[in-house]
C-alpha cells in the first residue's frame, strides 16, 4: 500500500517536471531573467528528487508556481486544482503502478473501479435525488477513489458497498 502511495507522489512530481520543462523550452517572449531563475529552480528540484529528497523537490516546484505568478508571466503553468492534479498523477502513475502490483490485485481493483463508475452513474440519473444523497455519493466515491489509488481493495470494496446501499435506498439495483 505504501508503495502505491509513493508511486503516486513520484508521478505527481514527474508531471510537474514535464509541465515546467515544456514551458521553459518554449519561446514565450517573457522576462528572460525570471525564466532563468525558474530554470535554475527546476534543475534544483530535479537534483533533489534524484538525491532522494522529494519533499524538497515538491517545495521547489511550489515555489516555481509562486515565482511565476509574482512575476506576472502570462504563459507560465499554474498549479492544477486538486482533482486535476490527482487525475494527472494517476495518469502518469498507472503504468508504473501496474508493473509493481500483482495481476490478481490489479484485476480486483479494476473490477471495483468499474462497479463504482456504473453505480455512481446510475445514481446520477435518479429523479428527485436530494442534496444530502448527492453529497453522500460524492463523499463515498471520493473515499473509494483514494482507496483504489492506494491499491487498498478492502477499503475500496467497503466504500463500494456503502455506495450500493445508497443506490438501494433510491431504488437503483444493478
Amino acid at each position: 500500500m505504501s508503495e502505491a502511495y509513493d508511486v503516486m507522489l513520484d508521478a505527481e512530481l514527474s508531471k510537474a517536471f514535464d509541465v515546467w520543462t515544456g514551458y521553459l523550452s518554449a519561446r514565450t517572449g517573457e522576462d528572460p531573467e525570471v525564466r532563468a531563475r525558474l530554470r535554475s529552480m527546476l534543475a534544483s528540484a530535479r537534483a533533489a528528487a534524484d538525491e532522494g529528497d522529494p519533499s524538497s523537490a515538491r517545495t521547489l516546484v511550489a515555489d516555481m508556481y509562486d515565482e511565476a505568478r509574482a512575476a506576472g508571466l502570462p504563459w507560465a503553468p499554474t498549479p492544477p486544482r486538486p482533482d486535476e492534479a490527482d487525475r494527472q498523477a494517476r495518469d502518469y502513475a498507472k503504468d508504473e503502478l501496474r508493473q509493481s502490483l500483482p495481476l490478481a490485485l490489479r484485476d480486483r481493483l479494476d473490477t471495483i473501479a468499474l462497479f463504482l463508475r456504473v453505480t455512481s452513474r446510475s445514481l446520477q440519473d435518479v429523479p428527485g435525488l436530494d442534496c444530502a444523497a448527492r453529497q453522500d455519493i460524492r463523499y463515498i466515491t471520493g473515499r473509494a477513489g483514494m482507496a483504489l489509488d492506494l491499491a487498498h481493495p478492502a477499503a475500496a470494496q467497503r466504500e463500494l458497498e456503502r455506495l450500493e446501499a445508497v443506490a438501494r435506498r433510491w431504488g437503483v439495483e444493478r
